[in-house]
């Protein structure tokens, strides 16, 4: 049974991942058609609004649960809901592709300095060893095996905002595990409809502000298929199987299953966009696999 746990919760975090490769070429492709805060807004709202129907009854009968939980779960809302994707959408405006895929690839670290820090989990010497390759594996990817085009990389005030980006996604992932007894008399859909709830206000100021300047996302077919695809995939279902397996996995171990995000992104645009996979994908993207296996393999007893 606790194997077949843990394969779900692997499984959940590889969906999750999926889910937010495509929500990165989502946030690229309309940088210029839909505002960030706009795409951020309406993202949770229309996921909220989904999600609403199913999880009322739940909401009520665990509201002494949630009372409990307090302002843990606004903090835990502010980062995962409010903060994240907002910050992500924001960079997407002024920064390149190669360049969020390459700040975003330091969740895991960050994770795990987080995770060591607030929680006293840090990693067995195998999983060091399973990131450094697996960070090997990204660089392969990013640099196209060119090593001159890392050299060539320049960073500017989007890739700042991406790495504040970083920094929220750590402690979201982090404070889920940290307050777990909190959390777990929650139902999973029931929890992820109160993050909702209490991050969707979070996000209105900013977007009201975004609608004072004039930035406004037009509602042709394209965009709202957009803000569909993030609805559903990039937050109901993303979310639902990455928070199940921080519980299962602890945060340091789901935290990995980040440097699989470019692989995901090059598979994605070989499928959607006829985008080839050249040596180098196949190359970097068996190392990344090499590295979360020897990282992620349930450790004997010490």
């Amino acid at each position: 049974m606790a194997a077949h746990s843990r394969q779900l919760a692997v499984a959940g975090v590889l969906l999750a991942v999926l889910c937010w490769a495509g929500n990165a070429l989502v946030a690229r492709a309309f940088a210029g058609d839909i505002p960030p805060f706009a795409l951020a807004f309406w993202r949770w709202t229309l996921a909220l609004a989904i999600i609403l129907p199913f999880v009322a009854g739940a909401l009520w009968r665990h509201r002494g649960d949630l009372r409990h939980a307090g302002w843990r779960l606004l903090l835990i809302a502010g980062f995962g809901i409010a903060g994240y994707n907002t910050l992500l959408y924001s960079a997407a405006q002024s920064t390149a592709a190669i360049n969020i895929t390459l700040v975003n690839t330091c969740i895991p670290l960050m994770t795990v300095i987080a995770a060591g820090l607030l929680l006293g989990e840090w990693p067995a010497r195998r999983a060091w060893w399973g990131m450094a390759l697996a960070v090997l594996g990204l660089l392969v990817l990013i640099s196209r095996a060119d090593w001159q085009t890392l050299a060539q990389l320049a960073f500017n005030r989007g890739d700042l905002i991406m790495l504040l980006a970083v920094v929220d996604w750590a402690l979201y992932t982090v404070l889920l595990r940290r307050w777990a007894r909190y959390l777990a008399p929650i139902p999973p859909l029931a929890l992820l409809g109160a993050f909702m709830l209490l991050g969707v206000p979070l996000i209105l100021p900013l977007y009201l502000y975004e609608l004072s300047s004039g930035a406004q996302m037009l509602a042709t077919p394209a965009n709202l298929a957009a803000v569909g695809y993030t609805a559903v995939f990039a937050s109901l279902v993303a979310y639902l199987g990455w928070n199940h397996g921080v519980k299962v996995l602890g945060a340091p171990t789901a935290a990995m299953g980040n440097y699989l995000m470019p692989v995901f992104t090059a598979i994605l645009g070989w499928i959607l966009l006829g985008e080839g996979l050249q040596a180098f994908h196949w190359a970097g993207g068996a190392m990344i696999f090499a590295g979360l296996l020897l990282a992620t393999r349930p450790q004997l007893k010490r």
